[in-house]
């Protein structure tokens, strides 16, 4: 049996490295991932649980594959735990292929670092068994290097995926400074409009009072009436 444990820190609040973990794959940084479905997922007190069935390609050296018996693709079951009170994220994996020769069980941790609470601190441990088999030494310790480098994979993929996540809230701001212009130019119009059409509403009004102020001064006025003479 072999331990391993792997601690890193991201340089992002944990808000964001969970939004990252949640949507992890698929990314070009995993391609052994092939996918996740979910099979169940739930709220219970305020911490989302999820239940997933993982499916990977398990690169292995062709002298191995032999020896388990298994060709094609891999799969594994995922628990997560993501607590926004306690800004705590746990995601505990079983393998279900393999299960009779090859025992692997990991547990990753998200956590805010204690010594800057605007960084995540991710302590990513595996526990991997092999029996029945010969080599099982030398295979174990292939098996924990395969688990190291994809970890590295892992990490790298992270920064991808909130690299994408910080992509997309900066398309959908600017989306939305320019839905504003657009809105603020299209009500300056509109008042322009207004604007003219009053002031020449007012101007032909104008014209209008002052043309009939004219034409009635212009008038001839009649003559007083002569007085009758007296009989």
């Amino acid at each position: 049996m072999k331990m391993w444990t792997s601690y890193h820190t991201f340089d992002h609040p944990w808000e964001t490295v969970v939004k990252a973990a949640c949507r992890k794959y698929p990314n070009p940084c995993n391609p052994c991932v092939l996918g996740t479905d979910v099979i169940d997922r739930r709220v219970r007190d305020g911490v989302l649980y999820s239940h997933r069935l993982v499916t990977s390609e398990w690169r292995f050296p062709t002298w191995i594959s032999p020896l388990f018996g298994h060709r094609g693709p891999c799969y594994a079951i995922e628990w997560s735990e993501v607590n926004p009170e306690d800004r705590e994220m746990v995601v505990k994996t079983v393998n279900v292929s393999l299960g009779k020769h090859v025992s692997v069980g990991e547990e990753v941790r998200y956590k805010p670092d204690p010594k800057d609470p605007q960084k995540t601190l991710l302590t990513q441990q595996a526990i991997i068994s092999i029996s029945g088999v010969p080599l099982i030494d030398q295979m174990e310790r292939l098996l924990t290097m395969t688990i190291e480098q994809n970890a590295k994979k892992g990490r790298q993929a992270m920064e991808w995926v909130i690299e994408r996540l910080q992509s997309e809230v900066k398309d959908i701001a600017t989306s939305a400074v320019k839905s504003t212009d657009d809105l603020l130019n299209q009500t300056r119009r509109q008042i322009d409009d207004i604007t003219s059409i009053t002031k020449r509403g007012m101007d032909d009004l104008q014209n209008a009072a002052k043309k009939s102020f004219d034409e009635f001064h212009n008038l001839t006025v009649p003559p007083p009436p002569q007085s009758i003479p007296k009989l």
